[in-house]
């Protein structure tokens, strides 16, 4: 015979236990009020003998906490968030609070709904991957009502938000000044590129060069085509247009097709920079079918160190974000808030590490 009981054990309950009022018992075992010690212990023995959990949401309504972070991710099942939320949810839980994830896929009318969601269910604080720059309304909204908002891998120009990204420009210049000081001329970039309110490619490399654009407030990608441009430029290489292969949307078959259009220039590339995880794996599918030798034929540096990169023979040299590290820092910032923190905005530019293993060499003659 099962004899588990199966309704949940009230506060009533727990209270009529411990032989105090309802109200002593929320106190303590809610962490407001006062309620004297021999109280609290006598309430926190009626609970553990009666099996009582507390209501979360009930308890957040009185104390206006919940003890919980609101996280929105751009994709739940890309290693880049994966490590990202081990950041968060370790720092998170070693001060008592818990996380609800939801994801936007890089789409601001999930984006949209996921906040309304985790605001309903009264989070203390926002951590989110902003999947649009210029529309910040709802976060705005958030900071307003006292929810505090932090941004991480983008920041939005105008937000009264705290943000961690990675030095996409300056980590991208290193990159590439590796493959001019090996020698080489004609540099080709494979990159997302998909949203820019100025234009195509070609305006935004008058408008760089016009010194019209602020790079810290753009996407990811456009921050390491900001930085590619800058190594060209310290190197005294004039900018190829026709050597920056965007992709325009987030597509390993749209990065295939790239890649493919620059090794198939006449005058091709000798090196090729991939500007992230997605974009370096399209793109040596389609070295591998062009039996290209990597370093011998083409060097190679992705942004984005994956697994498989270190498993080559020669390796592939890449970028190796502070992941884990970002999400800690957004954490403790977000905590911080929470706390009562009123000082400036802070953003954060982490410096990632360069992971050089056997993929560049001098330009071969072609």
């Amino acid at each position: 015979m099962n004899d588990k009981r199966q309704d949940k054990v009230t506060i009533t309950e727990v209270a009529k236990r411990a032989g105090v009022s309802t109200a002593t018992a929320g106190r303590a075992l809610g962490g407001y009020g006062y309620s004297r010690k021999e109280i609290k212990a006598r309430v926190k023995q009626a609970a553990e003998e009666l099996g009582y959990r507390p209501n979360l949401l009930a308890r957040g309504l009185i104390t206006g906490k919940t003890k919980t972070i609101g996280v929105v991710a751009g994709d739940i099942q890309s290693p880049f968030y994966a490590s990202i939320l081990r950041g968060v949810a370790d720092v998170t839980r070693a001060a008592g609070f818990g996380i609800l994830l939801t994801n936007s896929d890089e789409r601001i009318e999930l984006e949209l709904e996921a906040v309304q969601l985790l605001r309903e269910k009264q989070i203390d604080g926002l951590i989110i991957a902003p999947s649009d720059l210029s529309d910040s309304a709802h976060l705005q909204a958030a900071i307003l009502d006292g929810c505090p908002v932090v941004l991480i891998d983008r920041a939005i120009r105008n937000l009264a938000a705290d943000a961690v990204c990675v030095d996409n420009r300056e980590a991208s210049r290193d990159c590439v000044a590796r493959l001019t000081a090996a020698g080489h001329r004609r540099i080709g970039l494979v990159a997302e590129l998909e949203r820019w309110n100025g234009g195509n490619v070609a305006d935004f490399l008058a408008a760089v060069a016009s010194g019209r654009v602020d790079s810290s407030t753009l996407f990811p990608s456009w921050q390491r085509l900001y930085g590619y441009i800058d190594a060209l430029r310290d190197a005294g290489i004039p900018v190829d247009p026709d050597l920056i292969g965007r992709v325009g949307l987030y597509s390993g078959e749209g990065a295939r097709k790239e890649t493919q259009r620059l090794l198939d220039l006449p005058n091709r590339p000798t090196a090729l920079f991939s500007a992230d995880g997605l974009m370096s794996a399209a793109a040596m599918g389609i070295i591998t079918s062009l039996d290209l030798q990597i370093p011998r034929d083409l060097s190679l540096i992705c942004f984005d160190d994956l697994d498989w990169m270190s498993f080559l023979k020669p390796g592939i040299a890449a970028v190796v974000q502070p992941l884990t590290e970002m999400g800690e820092a957004a954490a403790r910032l977000v905590l911080s808030r929470i706390d009562g923190n009123e000082g400036p905005n802070q953003r954060l530019a982490l410096r990632p590490r360069f992971a050089e293993r056997g993929s560049i060499a001098a330009p071969p003659s072609l």
